[in-house]
């Protein structure tokens, strides 16, 4: 059986793979209803008990299929969905929080959830505009704060995209229980310290200071997308092209950076590089959980294998730094 972690300060005790319900991967979001149900059950069967949506994944599809496949026991299970909000939403936050958690409940079949996050780029412009930590403090927490005192959810999360010093401001606001957290052997800066001239987003040992500062971690984007399998091959059911986040400039650069960790599978340290990136990213005491975002139930049995292997060991990750130092160069 799956382990399980304590997430932060909250009272949750979270599995140490989280069932990624996104379009990444697909299988919750086109996926066939029995094929979605039988992975969810499997989840289940093996130990997985934290599943992670949003109302964005699918337009609405993944939130509607999890709250089916998950059936009327939800005993043991943990929820979290997301909102994303436009500039277009700022005039009227409180309303427009409401109503997206509100119906993702109806969509989730329940009456709560136990993690409801920010999932917006923060301090930096994009598609949606422009929304910064101080805003985020100011306006939005005080709508999450009364959601939460309402007993829509349980605990405040947030996605840690973006600048990277609005993200330590919120970690260290005491605000949020939860943080979505990029990290994966192309992007390791949230695990570890990485050098000059390093080609991926610096976020300065962000699993250190959410750990520090009692914040639960989920690790996202552990396979970069899915580079990490070192194909740019894609499954019919997931995204097609996948914008890398916190690593290269694009998926083609990333798959050909990670097809460099080969010689570590080819050593003996781990079966696969999916294997070797899973593994990867849960020898860093620090982090809670990690989620994969999947296509078919046999990807996330694979998922759950690597994780329970457990950590890689001390020589394979000296390999693995060596590997990272020379995209430096």
């Amino acid at each position: 059986m799956m382990k399980t972690k304590q997430f932060g300060h909250t009272d949750l005790n979270v599995s140490l793979l989280t069932f990624g319900c996104g379009a990444v991967g697909g299988l919750m979001t086109k996926g066939d209803a029995a094929d979605q149900d039988r992975a969810v059950a499997w989840a289940r069967d093996n130990g997985i008990n934290h599943f992670d949506t949003a109302p964005s994944y699918g337009n609405t599809a993944s939130e509607t299929n999890l709250g089916r496949a998950l059936g009327r026991n939800r005993d043991g299970i943990i929820v979290s969905t997301k909102v994303g909000l436009d500039e277009a939403d700022y005039g009227d936050l409180a309303g427009t929080i409401r109503s997206s958690l509100e119906a993702s409940l109806t969509r989730l079949e329940q009456d709560h959830v136990d993690i409801f996050q920010l999932h917006n780029t923060l301090g930096v412009p994009d598609n949606r505009g422009f929304l910064g930590a101080d805003q985020v403090l100011n306006e939005i927490v005080p709508v999450f704060e009364k959601l939460r005192d309402e007993g829509k959810t349980r605990y405040l999360g947030f996605t840690a995209k973006g600048a990277t010093d609005d993200l330590h401001k919120l970690i260290g606001s005491g605000h949020f229980n939860s943080a979505q957290i990029f990290f994966n052997m192309l992007a390791p800066s949230a695990g570890e310290p990485i050098p000059a001239g390093y080609p991926a987003d610096d976020f300065r040992l962000l699993l250190n200071v959410a750990k520090d500062n009692g914040v639960g971690s989920i690790g996202v984007r552990v396979l970069a997308g899915g580079a990490l399998s070192g194909s740019e091959a894609r499954h019919p059911l997931g995204i097609q092209e996948v914008a890398p986040i916190g690593s290269s400039q694009d998926y083609a650069t990333d798959v050909k950076r990670a097809l460099q960790f080969e010689p570590v599978v080819a050593a003996g340290h781990a079966a696969s590089l999916p294997e070797l990136a899973t593994r990867y990213v849960v020898s860093n005491s620090a982090l809670c959980t990690t989620e994969i975002g999947i296509a078919t139930l046999q990807e996330f049995q694979f998922a759950t294998n690597a994780v329970n292997k457990g950590p890689l060991p001390s020589d394979a990750l000296a390999m693995i730094k060596d590997i990272q130092t020379g995209f430096a160069a």
